[in-house]
């Protein structure tokens, strides 16, 4: 960290308004550093079992993993852009694109997203903790001792992320980072013996090979992908007179290939030993465990659990406070744990916790993915250009500006990604949760991220070409798509609601 860079001990108080050039002090780095650090946890790691135990070979289990990390990276590296050009976070920068009121569509994803992910990484980190200290004392863990081993990594994590992201940073170099490669290494080790790499896998979840091994990468993908609304949150803290687009993309994209694809395969690894009890993933794994390594994977839980679910609950609670006045930051990220604490003890107490996760990765893919796709034919259309000012709009509860169209809304990007969102519902199967009405047209194969991401690019950049946007919205270059440039007029002026 360079010097002049924002404090780690002190609580971060700013919220998604435009950060200030001197106070972009971070190096793409620093994105790789959270991608890889954070993600060294359970909650990435049991998607590597997911394979497995959908009846999938070792070898078939690592193409899966690799396929859908490399594409999940390939969507991820472009939202990596938007934070340097707008110093704020990818949900507030959508408001270029998806007009300042319908930028709401990107806090609501953000927020299923976090709500998950916070979720699954407070019940697998706490079901870690309880299994391994079981096994330390000679004692069987019951259900109050899972409940208060999730309590005590929910504390933990709400202190770290009402501190804010620059003590997040500190963690991840210091911490997170050696100490957590070092406890995954030596699992290797540990779980060496029992490792059978001609392994064939078992019976099809899905019936047979392929429609189990294409569910199986989307899962994968939607993990990394899951990052694109987040991502912006630590890369409005690099300046982009310093640091290049190439070298932010870059950090992204490896950030994301090997801060999740290698914690899944390592994951799939240690299944392999104990593959008949893949559904029970965590305590089985500290069951098999060799003595000596026990303390490792409660370390993991901890202190990697903390980091992952730091991320999401951050993120979201930045971006709510900017919706409620009432609340600052501190007090949005308060409120979104408590929500997600509430679904972990119903998720595990009340629900079948690995089908509803499957479930949730499967709809987070479909709605996210055409998001995601229409924000980067947003941004070669403008070559990066924002008018940082009028992006705020709404979070000072004014009207008007470059980026108001109709009412807040621009019905180019917003009519796209909602018609590509209902259409891959339509065809998304994701019990217990939802099941489309033409979710078996394909013999069973799931076509739903395929249908929304091709749909939502496709029928925006149709609404580029034939409605060209006002030409006051782009920068002095005009418009990057179409053959003609809209006349319009000048932005609406800005004025209190």
């Amino acid at each position: 960290m360079t010097p002049g860079s924002p404090s780690a001990t002190t609580i971060e108080s700013r919220g998604v308004d435009t950060v200030p050039v001197g106070e972009r002090n971070y190096r793409p780095w620093h994105v790789f550093t959270v991608l890889y650090g954070s993600n060294l946890t359970y909650s990435v790691i049991i998607f590597g079992s997911f394979p497995i135990l959908f009846g999938l070979s070792w070898w078939a289990s690592v193409a899966s993993i690799l396929c859908g990390c490399l594409i999940g990276s390939l969507l991820l590296a472009p939202m990596s852009l938007f934070g340097p050009r707008t110093g704020t976070n990818n949900a507030v920068s959508s408001g270029a694109h998806f007009g300042v009121a319908g930028r709401f569509i990107g806090t609501c994803l953000a927020l299923f997203s976090a709500l998950g992910f916070i979720a699954i990484t407070i019940w697998t980190s706490g079901d870690a903790l309880a299994a391994g200290f079981g096994r330390m004392m000679g004692i069987t863990p019951g259900p109050l001792h899972q409940a208060a081993c999730y309590a005590l990594i929910a504390i933990v994590v709400i202190v770290v992320a009402v501190r804010g992201f620059h003590l997040l940073v500190r963690i991840q170099e210091r911490l997170m980072m050696p100490l957590m490669s070092a406890v995954l290494l030596l699992g290797l080790l540990a779980f060496g013996e029992g490792f059978d790499a001609g392994y064939a896998g078992g019976e099809y979840a899905l019936g047979d090979f392929w429609r189990t091994w294409i569910s199986s990468m989307l899962i994968n993908a939607s993990v990394v992908l899951s990052y694109g609304v987040f991502v912006g949150d630590w890369t409005r803290y690099i300046d982009p007179q310093r640091h290049s687009c190439p070298s932010i993309m870059a950090c992204t994209f490896f950030g994301g290939v090997l801060g999740m694809g290698g914690p899944m395969l390592w994951g799939a690894f240690v299944c392999v030993s104990f593959a008949g009890e893949a559904a029970n993933f965590i305590p089985a794994l500290i069951s098999h465990s060799p003595s000596w390594y026990v303390a490792g994977l409660v370390l993991l839980g901890l202190v990697a659990g903390i980091a992952q679910a730091t991320v999401g609950l951050y993120g979201t609670g930045l971006d709510t406070s900017s919706l409620i006045p009432r609340l600052n930051r501190q007090q949005a990220t308060l409120g979104i744990a408590m929500v997600a604490v509430a679904l972990v003890y119903l998720g595990v107490f009340a629900w079948s916790a690995v089908s509803v996760v499957n479930a949730f990765l499967v709809l987070l893919l479909v709605i996210t993915a055409p998001w995601i796709l229409i924000m980067t034919i947003g941004y070669a259309q403008r070559r990066g250009h924002y008018h940082c000012d009028d992006l705020q709009v709404f979070t000072r509860a004014q009207t008007g500006g470059r980026y108001w169209y109709v009412r807040g809304i621009n019905w180019r990007a917003t009519a796209a990604w909602l018609a590509a969102a209902l259409l891959g519902l339509a065809f998304c199967a994701a019990p217990p949760l939802y099941t489309g009405p033409w979710a078996h047209l394909a013999g069973g194969l799931d076509l739903s991220f395929v249908v929304a991401f091709v749909c939502g690019g496709l029928l925006f950049y149709l609404s580029l070409l034939l409605y060209p946007e006002p030409a006051y919205v782009f920068g002095p270059s005009g418009p990057g798509l179409g053959t003609r440039e809209a006349a319009g007029a000048a932005p609406r002026e800005i004025h209190l609601h």
